[in-house]
């Protein structure tokens, strides 16, 4: 499968996905240190669902026929996060990033992988909603994120 054009692609994106779930793996160990008691385990529940995640793709990976992607030393956070407010808001983001990828995974992959994708995809906008405390239109797709909210009048 990893030799055809289609294959390649959902080796891609599969890498993708895996170097994505590193990230949220390193930026969960931010949000817990930060994010107030009341939603510790909660992120730590997502910590845990990440680690998941990144261990699967990782077999995926070499089923595939290739060498996963390994995980960087450290990642640089895209804002800073002195406190649980800025916790939150990375959190959110997180998943909207392990979103798009999982969205890419989706159209690249079939049959049981594309399955795989889309619930890794279903669950990262649903702990994305959950931590900013609204949806979008289209998780995983950045050229349609605009936040679901009530029209202006």
């Amino acid at each position: 499968m990893s030799g055809t054009p289609t294959g390649m692609r959902a080796v891609e994106a599969a890498q993708a996905a895996l170097a994505a779930e590193h990230a949220a793996v390193y930026g969960y160990g931010v949000v817990g240190g930060r994010v107030a008691d009341a939603r510790r385990d909660e992120a730590r529940e997502a910590y845990d669902a990440h680690r998941a995640r990144r261990d699967a793709l990782e077999r995926t990976v070499r089923d595939l026929g290739a060498t996963p992607v390994a995980a960087a030393a450290a990642y640089a956070l895209p804002f800073p996060v002195p406190d649980a407010a800025a916790a939150l808001r990375l959190a959110g983001e997180l998943e909207n990033r392990v979103a798009g990828v999982y969205s890419d995974l989706v159209r690249a992959a079939a049959g049981p992988l594309r399955r795989e994708a889309a619930g890794a995809l279903r669950e990262a906008a649903v702990r994305a909603v959950r931590w900013r405390g609204r949806g979008v239109a289209f998780p995983g797709l950045a050229e349609l994120t605009t936040p679901v909210t009530s029209r202006e009048q």
